[in-house]
């Protein structure tokens, strides 16, 4: 036991998380403080060859709002941040959770459209970017400036020329007090895509953070004392809430770069890991590589495998010796269904946990009997443990929230047992590698190509469990195109993992009678023999 450190490792804390932390202290500012004076010298972040102490991680989070505010930033600011898995990140995003401002994350794959939304729709004050992605101002639309005032994080890339000013991170200085934050006050606005609009902002609060870090670790059992590990990006919520799992239960939160199936075990025997985090394409791609006499040579006793199919969780539980945790979230919501350890039923969402309601409605928002399928609607009873809307949207925030149930998209049963089982998503969505792909702006990027007249965006099945992105594409009359120039077209504008795999070039497009694009006849007809395969070509997606 270190100093400062009052109570035994490998005890639950989160059951006591809402006593020691009521509302009003719901917020990263009072968490971190008072988890620093607890644990003081216990590690708190691993992040290649940086630790931070928890009483370290409170003073960096106080230098780097004194460094924000220096800038001229002010509360409700919003800080845009486009960076990988390094401290920088963290030191932005709790800087900004620490004096009040806005973390704006952005995920380093997006270009083009995708970027200049984000940027038109946040109105950053400041962006924060790492070197090797400032190339991607340069894909911005015309009418999309950056901010003024840029920091480059490391080193390299030539910048682009752009009418503010980019200056290297400054260092870190003295500290600045905690600034009066309220539990409901927006901490990150986390973009997620839309289906047949471009991507919505989420308003995360303070304390959505807080309930995060409470559900997950009552779902994953986790105790004091345990390492976290995972390889996830940290501008999405799933690697960002697991810090707040870390932070509020006494553990160290371990950052690794980036997901690598043949590094995976490795680096989590490094770390003395005994929780992961996995999405379901990983889960799959670690069974594929080859078995080894390493395979149950770790401390890993249980890992997040949300999304994972069912019939993948017994030979993982077999071969590594790692139960798969069921579940179910999203970044409006929270931690909403979780199953046991292991699961009782692969596959599936979970059961319904403490602290949320839950429905599933027909169209008029009519309440369905247990075995039919509906839409999922999901209501905190915990004040601000959803998302508050999305930002500059009011009319989706309306939209997505009538009737005071969040309207999750999502077509699920509930089996008389309580089990709840994901379907589909009610709307054109898809979901490549763990990342959410809007059609709407892939569609937007290939209609600008001069020989393109119509075009359709849809997922077909992927050989990972979860899907691949396909094109259908209509030629102008007396224009000629083939597959790979769609491909071609793509790369640099948008996301490489939004870029199609499959590309089907069609006579006629397939519609609705009022002349809509008829999707679902697409997804039906699947792969048919015109359809182009980018990855059975050999062709590769430069990023």
């Amino acid at each position: 036991m270190q100093a400062g450190d009052s109570s035994a490792v490998g005890q639950p804390v989160w059951p006591q998380a809402a006593e020691r932390f009521p509302p009003a202290d719901r917020i990263l500012s009072t968490i971190l403080t008072r988890q620093a004076a607890r644990y003081r010298d216990r590690t708190l972040l691993v992040c290649g060859d940086t630790r931070w102490s928890y009483a370290e991680t409170a003073g960096i989070a106080a230098a780097s709002a004194a460094r924000l505010m220096r800038a001229g930033i002010r509360t409700g600011d919003r800080v845009a941040l486009m960076c990988s898995n390094r401290p920088e990140f963290l030191e932005v995003y709790l800087g900004c959770a620490w004096m009040g401002a806005v973390c704006v994350p952005i995920n380093t794959a997006l270009r083009g459209i995708q970027l200049s939304h984000i940027l038109r729709n946040s109105t950053p004050k400041l962006l924060v970017i790492e070197a090797p992605f400032m190339a991607a101002i340069a894909t911005l639309e015309r009418d999309v400036a950056p901010p003024d005032l840029i920091w480059r994080i490391g080193e390299g890339s030539n910048a682009p020329s752009v009418p503010g000013s980019i200056v290297p991170l400054p260092a870190l200085g003295e500290g600045a007090e905690p600034a009066p934050v309220r539990p409901g006050d927006t901490v990150a606005i986390l973009y997620t895509s839309g289906t047949t609009g471009p991507s919505k902002g989420v308003c995360c609060p303070q304390a959505q953070m807080f309930w995060w870090g409470v559900y997950s670790a009552r779902a994953l059992g986790i105790v004091e004392g345990d390492v976290l590990f995972t390889t996830l990006p940290l501008f999405h919520t799933n690697a960002l809430n697991a810090f707040y799992q870390a932070l509020l239960n006494g553990s160290s939160y371990v950052l690794e770069p980036k997901f690598s199936a043949s590094g995976f075990w490795a680096a989590a025997r490094r770390h003395q890991a005994t929780v992961g985090y996995l999405l379901g394409a990983m889960a799959v791609m670690l069974l594929a590589q080859p078995s080894s006499a390493d395979d149950t040579a770790h401390r890993l006793r249980v890992a997040l495998g949300g999304g994972v199919p069912g019939q993948f969780h017994e030979p993982f539980l077999a071969r590594f010796g790692v139960p798969l945790l069921d579940g179910y979230g999203s970044t409006e919501t929270n931690f909403v269904f979780a199953s046991p350890i292991p699961s009782d039923r692969p596959g599936t969402m979970g059961r319904l946990v403490d602290g949320v309601d839950a429905c599933i409605v027909d169209p008029d928002d009519a309440v369905l009997p247990d075995g039919e399928a509906g839409e999922l609607l999901l209501r905190a009873r915990e004040p601000f443990a959803f998302s508050t809307g999305y930002f500059g949207m009011p009319d989706k925030t309306v939209e997505a929230w009538r009737n005071l149930w969040f309207h999750s998209g999502d077509r699920v049963v509930r089996d008389a047992d309580g089990h709840y089982r994901f379907i589909d998503r009610m709307k054109d969505s898809i979901r490549r590698r763990g990342e959410n792909v809007s059609s709407w702006e892939v569609e937007q990027v290939l209609l600008k190509h001069p020989a393109i007249a119509a075009c359709a965006i849809y997922p077909l099945p992927s050989e990972l469990g979860e899907d691949e992105v396909a094109a259908a594409v209509q030629v102008k009359a007396g224009h000629a195109l083939e597959a790979i120039d769609v491909v071609k077209h793509c790369e640099g504008q948008m996301a490489y993992f939004a870029i199609p795999r499959f590309v089907r070039i069609v006579s006629e497009m397939p519609l609705t009678e009022n002349g809509k694009i008829r999707k679902v006849a697409l997804r039906e007809a699947g792969r048919t023999a015109d359809t182009w395969d980018r990855d059975a070509a050999g062709y590769v997606v430069r990023r």
